[in-house]
């Protein structure tokens, strides 16, 4: 059964593709099955569905919960895998959301920044992301996200080998910690593929 994600995917894809010339990188890294938490740099608005054509599974992402107030556009987003958290918060829903996804065996995609970088160069990460690595088994994949966004110019998106979270996860290490082992990992990727 086609679903509209699925649909919606190969639209997205047959558009955003060719317009941005995409080359992928590194889908062997990509567990074939099993959760895993994917966390991606975030240079632009158009990262959460260039992360989701270019991933081979379907992806959750959160969305800021201004996308949801109106009913038409709440509905589109939760048909696109996406469901809201409060910015600025902690907010516990989306959080057991998060853990509840890993656990079922999905694909939860965080960018952890938690915002866009103004100048292209990865920021800070925050958390989060450290949150969700340690407290689920899912595998943690760093994907850089190589631009810039200009129609026509080469876009790379790489998928780097899932991060070993083992001795972080034994020693019960920060969630800080752990979002800078990640966020390592992005910047080795983008360090290495970047022209």
């Amino acid at each position: 059964m086609v679903t509209f994600y699925t649909f919606a995917k190969t639209v997205v894809k047959s558009i955003l593709t060719p317009a941005y010339r995409i080359h992928i990188k590194g889908h062997e890294h990509f567990p074939k099955e099993g959760g895993v938490l994917l966390c991606a740099n975030h240079i632009d608005n158009l990262d959460p569905p260039i992360v989701g054509i270019t991933s081979k599974r379907p992806v959750r992402f959160m969305g800021k919960e201004e996308l949801f107030k109106k009913k038409w556009m709440g509905k589109l987003m939760k048909e696109l895998n996406v469901f809201p958290v409060k910015r600025g918060m902690s907010d516990r829903e989306a959080i057991r959301t998060g853990l509840k996804i890993l656990k079922e065996g999905q694909v939860l995609g965080l960018f952890p920044e938690g915002t866009r970088s103004k100048n292209g160069e990865l920021g800070k990460g925050l958390a989060g992301a450290g949150f969700f690595a340690l407290r689920t088994d899912a595998a943690v994949v760093p994907c850089a996200i190589i631009g810039p966004y200009k129609l026509g110019k080469p876009l790379q998106v790489v998928y780097g080998p899932p991060i070993d979270m083992a001795s972080l996860r034994e020693r019960k290490a920060s969630a800080e910690e752990a979002t800078e082992a990640i966020m390592e990992a992005i910047a080795k990727l983008i360090k290495e593929h970047k022209g």
